[in-house]
């Protein structure tokens, strides 16, 4: 009897990962640098972690809005790539260049103009508003160049070049680190492997880590756009920037509705976010840093997710059937692994994660238990991730909009209004609320992905 022959298809999975691991390190280092962020200014005190915390949603909202309309040029550049249509792709970026300009503007606009109204909205105690409002004041200055680093970045990947924003995403993270020690702190004597020295600092707290970040968002959109400029196959040079509605037009039809679920949810988010706050300032700090370490723990969906778009896209405009169904069996296999993996790593490590980022007692108790409450539903997550990400690589973007706006409002929001506002629960209960709205996304995403309904080469 003849050896079995393998159902691993190794090419598929060294080219799944040569495009996933760059982006799983550049979000590595985001998160590294977040993990840093908050450790330096919880040292602060628990009214500086709030302070920072209670408009981290609103980052994502505005963030994700940005993303979602470079998903746009992600379907449509990883689709003419793959038709081997290098014309439509370079135009593409042309007018990538143009929605950069716009939308950056608008944003700047739009945050700097609402600062001071932020954390009013997200029902701030009024002790910490005025710090929280320069924070986010400051935070948001450079919101061009970091538009830039968004829809460059995703042009990037698209065109199948991943490396390059990792190496800009790095570059940012180690400035920002940097310039936290030395704004955030006032000068001090630092004892380091028994030598001692004077550390300068500028002792600004809260307002020198908005500057540090401030500074390393305008550097890192600088340098991928001068990346971007001598690319040689997504370069804009020679490109009009005029709207193109051949180019803007179907880029738009997939950017939308992923602009509408993003913003719904991110909304959603800030919703959740202010019904935490009410609760009190300890339910706001757990919160706050037990995001952040749960967001290390996320990393092996996204960077997945990120890859299956573009390759399914590549697969889409090659018309090649055969591969677009090896390539997401194999993503669905590979990433159900990995969450598993990440899930176990994050219900036994949330303790001591948690307890680096404070000093309560309280705090670390309730960030810890709400962490290995999310640690289970990580595979499920996963699941959804990555379908999603099927989706977006072949431009149907309407479902995952739907499936995200009854999530996120239907139980999410809902449930979190019902437990903390009307019987007075506290964060448990959220994030209970939370892990409900990740399973209903997995079964939605699973049926979705077996019925074959997300892929438009299943009738070929």
């Amino acid at each position: 009897m003849g050896k079995r022959k393998s159902r691993i298809d190794w090419g598929i999975v060294a080219v799944i990962w040569a495009l996933a691991w760059p982006t799983m390190l550049e979000q590595a280092m985001q998160t590294a640098v977040q993990y840093i962020d908050t450790a330096m200014v919880g040292s602060l005190g628990t009214q500086a972690t709030a302070a920072v915390g209670s408009t981290t949603t609103v980052n994502w909202l505005i963030s994700s809005s940005i993303s979602a309309l470079s998903i746009g040029f992600l379907a449509f550049i990883a689709k003419a790539c793959g038709a081997k249509d290098k014309t439509s792709a370079s135009k593409a970026v042309g007018q990538a260049v143009l929605v950069t300009l716009v939308v950056g503007i608008f944003f700047t606009a739009v945050t700097l103009g609402l600062s001071s109204k932020v954390p009013v909205w997200m029902q701030v105690e009024s002790g910490i508003q005025a710090v929280a409002s320069r924070y986010f004041f400051i935070l948001y200055m450079p919101m061009l160049p970091r538009t830039a680093s968004i829809i460059f970045g995703t042009v990037l990947r698209a065109a199948g070049d991943t490396k390059t924003p990792m190496k800009v995403g790095v570059t940012v993270n180690i400035i920002n680190v940097i310039l936290n020690f030395l704004l955030i702190y006032p000068t001090r004597t630092v004892n380091w492997f028994g030598l001692s020295f004077t550390m300068f600092g500028a002792g600004f707290g809260v307002l020198g880590a908005a500057a540090a970040s401030a500074i390393a968002f305008t550097v890192g959109g600088i340098y991928i756009t001068a990346v971007l400029w001598r690319h040689p196959m997504v370069s804009p040079r020679g490109q009009s920037i005029a709207p193109d509605m051949h180019i803007l037009r179907p880029c738009l039809k997939v950017a939308l509705p992923n602009m509408l679920q993003r913003f719904g949810t991110s909304f959603g988010y800030v919703a959740f976010a202010s019904m935490i706050n009410s609760v009190g300032e300890i339910a706001t700090a757990a919160h706050t840093i037990a995001n952040t370490v749960e967001s290390a723990f996320y990393i092996p969906g996204f960077g997945m997710q990120t890859a299956a778009a573009t390759l399914t896209g590549n697969a889409y405009g090659a018309k090649d059937k055969k591969k677009m169904n090896s390539i997401t069996r194999m993503f669905i296999a590979i990433e159900i692994c990995l969450m598993i993996l990440s899930g176990t790593a994050l219900f036994f490590a949330a303790n001591p994660l948690v307890d680096i980022f404070s000093n309560s007692d309280e705090v670390i108790t309730l960030g810890t238990t709400v962490l290995k409450m999310v640690a289970l539903s990580e595979p499920l997550y996963g699941v959804a991730l990555i379908t999603e990400g099927f989706m977006m690589g072949v431009g149907k973007t309407k479902t995952p909009f739907v499936y995200n706006i009854i999530g996120m409002w239907g139980v999410r929001i809902l449930g979190t209004f019902i437990c903390t506002q009307l019987l007075g629960m506290g964060l448990v209960a959220a994030w209970a609320c939370m892990i409900a709205h990740n399973v209903l996304l997995c079964c939605l995403y699973f049926i979705s992905y077996v019925k074959g309904s997300w892929n438009p080469l299943k009738e070929i």
